[in-house]
């Protein structure tokens, strides 16, 4: 009995251990504290291939404090199927910044916004 009740109680846990899927607005706090902070392997965990390009090659110009509290607020979020848009502020930045986010394994990752994307906002 004791056996049965320790096993179920290691299944219970190991399988609530498992990767958690994270929402479009946490993937874009999670990327934006990453980018000014100079995290570059959480960065690339998070993005695709196209929007880590495009991020990690301006990082270095917006590098902050990692003290410094980021303040992430999303102002605005739209997920339209396979494509969400958040809108953010942060501390580091007075202007609201936005991100393309898209499904990519499974998990959402912040991809490159070109000019010619028109978000809903």
């Amino acid at each position: 009995m004791k056996k049965i009740v320790v096993c179920s109680l290691l299944l219970f846990f190991i399988s609530c251990s498992g990767n958690k899927i994270m929402s479009p607005s946490d993937t874009a706090k999670v990327v934006a504290e990453s980018f000014y902070h100079g995290d570059k392997a959480t960065l690339k965990n998070h993005t695709t291939a196209e929007g880590y390009a495009n991020l990690s090659s301006i990082q270095e110009m917006f590098a902050e404090d990692k003290n410094l509290e980021s303040n992430f607020k999303v102002v605005d979020e739209a997920i339209e199927g396979g494509v969400a848009w958040i809108k953010y502020s942060t501390a580091y930045d007075p202007k609201p910044g936005v991100y393309k986010l898209i499904q990519e394994d499974g998990q959402w990752k912040v991809t490159h916004n070109g000019p010619r994307d028109n978000g809903p906002f």
